[in-house]
Protein backbone atom coordinates (compact mmCIF):
# COMPACT_ATOMS: atom_id res chain seq x y z
CA UNK A 1 0.00 0.00 0.00
CA UNK A 2 1.07 3.72 -0.72
CA UNK A 3 1.45 6.18 2.45
CA UNK A 4 -1.24 8.38 2.75
CA UNK A 5 -2.58 11.29 5.23
CA UNK A 6 -4.97 10.59 8.08
CA UNK A 7 -6.47 13.76 9.35
CA UNK A 8 -7.24 13.49 13.20
CA UNK A 9 -10.45 15.72 13.62
CA UNK A 10 -10.71 16.08 18.20
CA UNK A 11 -13.07 18.45 18.01
CA UNK A 12 -15.48 20.23 20.65
CA UNK A 13 -18.97 18.45 20.51
CA UNK A 14 -21.91 19.92 22.81
CA UNK A 15 -24.08 17.96 23.91
CA UNK A 16 -27.44 18.24 22.10
CA UNK A 17 -26.53 20.99 19.82
CA UNK A 18 -26.61 18.99 16.67
CA UNK A 19 -26.98 22.24 14.37
CA UNK A 20 -23.39 23.18 15.85
CA UNK A 21 -21.60 19.83 15.99
CA UNK A 22 -22.22 19.16 12.73
CA UNK A 23 -21.35 22.24 11.35
CA UNK A 24 -17.70 21.68 13.39
CA UNK A 25 -17.86 18.38 11.53
CA UNK A 26 -18.20 19.92 8.06
CA UNK A 27 -15.66 22.96 9.03
CA UNK A 28 -13.35 19.77 10.26
CA UNK A 29 -13.46 17.74 6.31
CA UNK A 30 -12.61 20.72 4.43
CA UNK A 31 -9.67 21.71 6.45
CA UNK A 32 -8.57 17.73 6.54
CA UNK A 33 -8.69 17.97 2.48
CA UNK A 34 -7.25 21.33 2.49
CA UNK A 35 -4.49 19.83 4.82
CA UNK A 36 -4.00 16.99 1.73
CA UNK A 37 -5.77 14.14 3.82
CA UNK A 38 -6.93 11.37 2.19
CA UNK A 39 -9.41 10.19 4.87
CA UNK A 40 -10.39 11.97 8.12
CA UNK A 41 -11.59 10.66 11.69
CA UNK A 42 -13.93 12.34 13.62
CA UNK A 43 -15.29 11.36 17.27
CA UNK A 44 -17.64 9.24 18.38
CA UNK A 45 -21.55 10.25 18.54
CA UNK A 46 -20.25 13.75 17.37
CA UNK A 47 -23.38 14.93 16.69
CA UNK A 48 -25.49 15.21 19.62
CA UNK A 49 -22.24 14.24 22.15
CA UNK A 50 -22.06 10.45 24.29
CA UNK A 51 -25.01 9.35 26.58
CA UNK A 52 -26.58 12.91 26.27
CA UNK A 53 -30.28 12.65 26.77
CA UNK A 54 -30.82 14.12 23.87
CA UNK A 55 -29.81 10.86 21.31
CA UNK A 56 -33.27 9.65 22.06
CA UNK A 57 -35.56 12.18 20.56
CA UNK A 58 -32.53 13.54 17.96
CA UNK A 59 -30.91 10.07 16.73
CA UNK A 60 -31.81 9.55 12.99
CA UNK A 61 -31.53 6.47 10.65
CA UNK A 62 -28.66 5.21 8.59
CA UNK A 63 -28.91 6.32 5.86
CA UNK A 64 -30.68 9.42 7.43
CA UNK A 65 -30.65 13.53 7.18
CA UNK A 66 -27.23 13.65 9.64
CA UNK A 67 -25.05 10.72 8.05
CA UNK A 68 -26.71 11.97 4.44
CA UNK A 69 -24.74 15.60 6.06
CA UNK A 70 -21.40 14.42 6.39
CA UNK A 71 -21.64 12.35 2.80
CA UNK A 72 -22.34 15.39 0.98
CA UNK A 73 -19.50 17.63 2.73
CA UNK A 74 -17.27 13.82 1.77
CA UNK A 75 -17.94 14.45 -1.61
CA UNK A 76 -18.07 18.06 -1.54
CA UNK A 77 -14.21 17.84 -0.55
CA UNK A 78 -13.57 14.67 -1.96
CA UNK A 79 -11.92 12.95 1.03
CA UNK A 80 -13.28 9.45 2.86
CA UNK A 81 -14.69 10.48 6.06
CA UNK A 82 -15.25 8.01 9.37
CA UNK A 83 -17.82 9.60 11.90
CA UNK A 84 -19.56 8.61 15.18
CA UNK A 85 -23.21 9.19 15.19
CA UNK A 86 -26.31 8.13 16.73
CA UNK A 87 -28.59 5.59 14.82
CA UNK A 88 -32.25 5.06 15.20
CA UNK A 89 -33.59 2.28 14.20
CA UNK A 90 -37.15 1.84 14.62
CA UNK A 91 -37.28 1.95 18.94
CA UNK A 92 -33.98 1.13 19.64
CA UNK A 93 -30.77 3.72 19.17
CA UNK A 94 -27.15 2.64 18.72
CA UNK A 95 -24.08 4.62 18.94
CA UNK A 96 -22.53 3.71 15.91
CA UNK A 97 -20.22 4.46 12.99
CA UNK A 98 -19.54 5.08 9.48
CA UNK A 99 -17.28 4.95 6.48
CA UNK A 100 -18.19 7.55 3.98
CA UNK A 101 -16.96 7.43 0.40
CA UNK A 102 -14.98 10.54 -1.59
CA UNK A 103 -18.39 10.27 -3.84
CA UNK A 104 -20.38 10.03 -0.31
CA UNK A 105 -21.14 6.49 -0.55
CA UNK A 106 -22.00 4.84 2.39
CA UNK A 107 -19.63 2.28 2.65
CA UNK A 108 -19.59 0.66 6.07
CA UNK A 109 -21.68 0.89 9.55
CA UNK A 110 -20.78 -0.51 12.86
CA UNK A 111 -23.05 -0.28 16.10
CA UNK A 112 -20.66 -0.11 19.22
CA UNK A 113 -20.77 -3.61 20.45
CA UNK A 114 -18.96 -2.98 23.79
CA UNK A 115 -20.89 -0.60 25.09
CA UNK A 116 -20.32 0.60 29.14
CA UNK A 117 -22.87 -0.36 31.10
CA UNK A 118 -24.41 2.79 32.26
CA UNK A 119 -25.03 3.84 28.27
CA UNK A 120 -27.15 0.27 28.24
CA UNK A 121 -29.92 2.05 28.76
CA UNK A 122 -29.73 4.49 26.10
CA UNK A 123 -27.70 2.13 23.76
CA UNK A 124 -28.34 -1.01 21.98
CA UNK A 125 -25.59 -3.61 21.51
CA UNK A 126 -24.58 -4.10 18.08
CA UNK A 127 -24.23 -7.34 16.71
CA UNK A 128 -21.55 -7.73 13.47
CA UNK A 129 -18.25 -6.75 12.59
CA UNK A 130 -17.35 -6.06 8.98
CA UNK A 131 -14.65 -4.47 7.33
CA UNK A 132 -14.39 -2.52 4.01
CA UNK A 133 -12.25 -3.00 1.53
CA UNK A 134 -11.18 0.73 -0.27
CA UNK A 135 -8.67 2.17 -1.96
CA UNK A 136 -6.83 3.12 0.84
CA UNK A 137 -6.64 -0.34 2.39
CA UNK A 138 -9.43 -2.66 4.38
CA UNK A 139 -10.57 -0.61 6.93
CA UNK A 140 -12.61 -1.38 10.10
CA UNK A 141 -14.68 0.90 12.26
CA UNK A 142 -14.75 -0.26 16.15
CA UNK A 143 -15.68 2.41 18.73
CA UNK A 144 -14.03 3.62 21.37
CA UNK A 145 -14.45 1.11 24.10
CA UNK A 146 -14.77 -1.95 21.73
CA UNK A 147 -10.96 -1.82 21.81
CA UNK A 148 -10.71 -2.08 25.62
CA UNK A 149 -7.99 -4.42 26.71
CA UNK A 150 -11.12 -6.82 28.08
CA UNK A 151 -12.47 -6.38 24.43
CA UNK A 152 -9.25 -7.52 22.10
CA UNK A 153 -11.57 -10.14 20.52
CA UNK A 154 -13.43 -7.65 18.48
CA UNK A 155 -10.00 -6.48 17.53
CA UNK A 156 -8.32 -9.62 16.86
CA UNK A 157 -11.88 -10.62 14.66
CA UNK A 158 -11.35 -7.34 12.43
CA UNK A 159 -7.86 -8.63 11.60
CA UNK A 160 -8.49 -11.84 10.89
CA UNK A 161 -10.72 -10.33 8.42
CA UNK A 162 -8.46 -8.36 6.65
CA UNK A 163 -8.55 -5.34 8.28
CA UNK A 164 -5.39 -2.80 7.74
CA UNK A 165 -6.38 0.00 9.72
CA UNK A 166 -9.29 0.27 13.05
CA UNK A 167 -10.55 3.42 12.80
CA UNK A 168 -11.97 4.24 16.31
CA UNK A 169 -14.73 7.09 16.56
CA UNK A 170 -13.93 7.90 20.50
CA UNK A 171 -14.93 9.65 23.55
CA UNK A 172 -12.56 9.82 26.16
CA UNK A 173 -13.89 11.24 29.22
CA UNK A 174 -12.22 12.06 33.10
CA UNK A 175 -13.50 13.69 36.34
CA UNK A 176 -13.60 17.43 36.23
CA UNK A 177 -10.39 17.25 38.43
CA UNK A 178 -8.58 15.06 36.79
CA UNK A 179 -4.64 16.03 36.71
CA UNK A 180 -2.98 15.05 33.88
CA UNK A 181 0.21 16.05 35.15
CA UNK A 182 0.24 13.46 38.12
CA UNK A 183 -1.50 11.17 36.01
CA UNK A 184 -1.05 10.90 32.37
CA UNK A 185 -4.10 9.71 30.46
CA UNK A 186 -3.63 7.83 27.53
CA UNK A 187 -2.00 4.04 28.49
CA UNK A 188 -5.46 1.94 28.73
CA UNK A 189 -5.54 2.71 24.79
CA UNK A 190 -1.95 2.56 24.17
CA UNK A 191 -2.13 -0.55 25.99
CA UNK A 192 -4.51 -1.90 23.28
CA UNK A 193 -3.42 -0.45 20.62
CA UNK A 194 0.15 -1.34 20.16
CA UNK A 195 -1.07 -5.04 21.25
CA UNK A 196 -3.49 -5.15 17.90
CA UNK A 197 -0.59 -3.15 16.02
CA UNK A 198 2.36 -5.43 16.86
CA UNK A 199 0.85 -8.79 16.74
CA UNK A 200 -0.90 -8.15 13.29
CA UNK A 201 0.71 -4.80 11.95
CA UNK A 202 -1.80 -2.91 11.81
CA UNK A 203 -2.40 0.93 12.09
CA UNK A 204 -4.97 1.96 14.86
CA UNK A 205 -6.02 5.56 15.06
CA UNK A 206 -8.25 6.67 17.84
CA UNK A 207 -9.89 10.07 17.90
CA UNK A 208 -11.32 11.65 20.55
CA UNK A 209 -13.46 14.87 21.13
CA UNK A 210 -13.11 17.46 24.02
CA UNK A 211 -15.71 19.24 25.56
CA UNK A 212 -17.90 18.82 28.72
CA UNK A 213 -20.51 16.43 29.29
CA UNK A 214 -23.31 18.38 30.21
CA UNK A 215 -26.35 16.25 30.78
CA UNK A 216 -26.40 12.03 31.37
CA UNK A 217 -24.72 9.28 33.33
CA UNK A 218 -21.50 11.22 33.44
CA UNK A 219 -22.57 14.70 33.38
CA UNK A 220 -19.76 17.34 34.64
CA UNK A 221 -16.77 15.19 33.41
CA UNK A 222 -14.64 16.22 30.74
CA UNK A 223 -13.76 15.09 27.16
CA UNK A 224 -10.15 15.13 26.81
CA UNK A 225 -9.11 14.23 23.44
CA UNK A 226 -5.91 12.97 23.62
CA UNK A 227 -6.45 11.11 20.23
CA UNK A 228 -3.85 8.43 19.33
CA UNK A 229 -2.26 7.05 16.52
CA UNK A 230 -0.30 3.83 16.34
CA UNK A 231 1.39 2.28 13.73
CA UNK A 232 2.48 -1.02 12.04
CA UNK A 233 4.52 -2.78 15.26
CA UNK A 234 3.11 -1.04 17.83
CA UNK A 235 4.95 2.72 17.41
CA UNK A 236 3.05 5.49 18.78
CA UNK A 237 2.87 7.93 15.24
CA UNK A 238 0.90 10.66 17.42
CA UNK A 239 -0.43 11.82 20.13
CA UNK A 240 -2.83 14.55 20.69
CA UNK A 241 -3.05 17.50 23.03
CA UNK A 242 -4.88 17.01 26.46
CA UNK A 243 -7.81 18.72 27.72
CA UNK A 244 -11.56 20.23 27.49
CA UNK A 245 -10.06 23.00 25.30
CA UNK A 246 -7.76 21.32 23.30
CA UNK A 247 -9.51 21.46 20.13
CA UNK A 248 -7.08 20.48 16.99
CA UNK A 249 -6.80 18.89 13.31
CA UNK A 250 -3.64 17.06 13.71
CA UNK A 251 -2.50 14.78 10.64
CA UNK A 252 -0.31 11.72 10.64
CA UNK A 253 1.12 9.66 7.89
CA UNK A 254 0.38 5.91 7.58
CA UNK A 255 1.35 3.30 5.35
CA UNK A 256 -0.96 0.39 5.96
CA UNK A 257 0.82 -3.10 5.79
CA UNK A 258 -0.13 -6.41 3.93
CA UNK A 259 -2.23 -9.02 6.20
CA UNK A 260 0.72 -10.84 7.60
CA UNK A 261 -2.07 -14.24 6.81
CA UNK A 262 -5.21 -15.42 6.00
CA UNK A 263 -7.82 -17.74 7.96
CA UNK A 264 -5.80 -20.77 9.05
CA UNK A 265 -2.39 -19.38 8.55
CA UNK A 266 -3.10 -16.97 11.57
CA UNK A 267 -2.22 -19.49 13.92
CA UNK A 268 1.18 -19.87 13.32
CA UNK A 269 1.75 -16.56 12.35
CA UNK A 270 0.27 -15.02 15.98
CA UNK A 271 2.81 -17.83 17.90
CA UNK A 272 5.49 -16.48 15.78
CA UNK A 273 4.73 -13.30 17.62
CA UNK A 274 4.42 -14.72 20.96
CA UNK A 275 0.61 -14.89 21.10
CA UNK A 276 -0.86 -17.64 22.68
CA UNK A 277 -4.55 -17.08 22.84
CA UNK A 278 -7.34 -18.55 21.28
Amino acid sequence: MTEFTVGMAQMLVEGGAIEANLARAEEMIVRAADAGCALVLLPETLDVGWTHPSARELAEPIPGPTSDRLAAAAADAGIHVVAGITERAGERVYNASVLISPAGELLLRHRKINVLEIAQDLYCIGDSLRVAETPLGAIGIPICADNFGTSLALGHSLARMGAQMLLSPAAWAMPAEHDNEAQPYGATWRTSFTELARLYDLTVIGVSNVGWMAAGPWQGRKCIGCSMAVGPGGEVLVQAPYGEKAEALLTVQVAPAKPIARGTGFGGALKSRGYEGP
